[in-house]
């Protein structure tokens, strides 16, 4: 976690270190997520990469795609803070949780966001803009968004990274912030304050999205009643109320945190306070890694007719072997003499 230098070192003077009693329980749901998510959006990307070839025409599914790899790269990120919480002792492990752990973290939960953003604009202009030509629906131009999205999240990352290392002092605290020069905590300050006023932003645009979707649903309702257009439209709504639920769940609290943090520390009660509920915000944000896959079933089709085969051809397997086992136990039975 990440504070401005001033006030860890008050916080050091007068309070003393933080309380770590809670580490093993974040250790314990950070693995758990990692085991969980892992392995899901593992299936999903091979899933995206190697079976869902046919609909590169969709400008969703590059979307899509770009949302999996980000949830993917933020599993690939916890083992690191895992560590964090484990071995909070180990020079080694905090320098790489400070620059590569905990830049990864940040990377690639601002890409879900940016990229939640975006599947629900392309839902939205669906929707409710269903006739005309929208640029951003294309392929070429989603793929070229979704670069750039990349590139602008990156450049500060790169940058953050080669100032703490260029300007670092010793690590003596679980805090990466205490090795912070003045123009690294500038700097975090200044993307502290733009990744929480962005997410405002998004909120307030995903909820505009799901509005202006439900207005549409109504309006269909009450002039095609029970058409097959207006039930596509009901699924449309649920699918954005989804979306709009994970967003809200997972981001919105930590960002409610982390906006006021730097400026409500005056004092350790306070520093306290507010240090478990950004952890606490923190561990609740990464459970989108688990909950997205939501949004990949409601949105995409072919997703959702190849889960349901490998449901189905499970079944039929586990049928196979028990009916194989009761064959084989009616084989003893019949086998065995009669004395």
């Amino acid at each position: 976690m990440i504070y401005s230098k001033n006030e860890i070192s008050a916080s050091d003077e007068n309070c003393g270190n933080v309380d770590t009693s809670a580490n093993p329980f974040f250790m314990l749901v950070y693995s758990m997520v990692f085991l969980v998510g892992l392995p899901l959006n593992g299936f999903i990307m091979k899933f995206y990469c190697c079976r869902a070839r046919q609909q590169a025409s969709s400008s969703l599914m590059v979307y899509l795609k770009n949302l999996t790899a980000a949830d993917f790269l933020l599993c690939l990120s916890l083992p690191l803070r895992i560590a964090h919480y484990a071995i909070s002792s180990s020079a080694m492990v905090q320098l790489l949780h400070c620059t590569v752990g905990g830049s990864a973290f940040f990377l690639n939960m601002y890409a879900s966001i940016i990229f939640m953003a975006y599947i629900a604009a392309n839902r939205y202009r669906k929707i409710v803009h269903p006739s005309g030509t929208h640029i951003p629906q294309t392929v070429r131009t989603a793929r070229i968004i979704s670069v750039i999205t990349w590139v602008i999240l990156l450049a500060p990352t790169i940058t953050f990274i080669s100032f703490f290392i260029s300007s670092k002092e010793p690590l003596t605290s679980n805090y990466c912030v205490d090795s912070f020069s003045s123009s690294v905590s500038l700097l975090y300050k200044i993307l502290h304050t733009f990744s929480a006023i962005s997410v405002l932003l998004v909120f307030i645009s995903m909820v505009f999205f799901y509005y202006s979707i439900s207005r549409r649903v109504l309006q269909a309702q009450q002039t095609q009643l029970a058409s097959s257009g207006s039930e596509k439209l009901v699924k449309s709504r649920r699918n954005m109320l989804v979306l709009v639920s994970i967003f809200c769940v997972c981001f919105v609290p930590y960002h409610l945190v982390r906006l006021p943090y730097p400026f409500l520390r005056t004092s350790c009660s306070v520093g306290r306070v507010l240090y478990y509920l950004q952890e606490a915000a923190a561990m609740v944000s990464v459970f989108n890694v688990c909950l997205d896959p939501v949004v990949y079933f409601y949105l995409c089709k072919t997703f959702r007719a190849q889960v349901r085969k490998a449901s189905r051809r499970t079944n039929i397997q586990q049928a196979n072997e028990e009916s194989e086992s009761s064959r084989e136990q009616l084989d003893i039975i019949t086998s065995t003499p009669v004395m």
